[in-house]
């Protein structure tokens, strides 16, 4: 492959990803695809590759029962119950943070 079809192919990359970005119009670069206080915008998402996403909402795994995991952010007080099927999130309900 020379070197003008590399950089048209990394070019064509980012533009894919780039696409993939929405503007939120907050600030602090709050991530568009779920919040800090609500998760089901990660419905239908692949488990494996979410968990970095949630994660950095400040999310972290309390506990798990069977398919579904629970998810706790400390600095919100939000719970969410996550349950897991064909290696995608096929439900997402937001909690009580005593659920957690």
């Amino acid at each position: 492959m020379n070197a003008k079809i590399k950089i048209i192919a990394a070019t064509a990359g980012l533009v894919a990803i780039a696409g993939c970005v929405e503007e939120t119009g907050t600030s602090g670069g709050q991530p568009a695809f779920g919040s800090t206080s609500d998760l089901s915008a990660f419905q239908g998402a692949r488990a494996g590759q979410a968990e970095m996403g949630i994660q950095n909402l400040g999310y972290e795994l309390i506990r798990t029962d069977g398919l579904t995991q629970y998810w706790f952010n400390r600095s919100t007080g939000a719970c969410a119950a996550m349950t897991v099927g064909d290696g995608r999130y096929q439900s997402v309900q937001m909690l009580p943070a005593q659920d957690c």
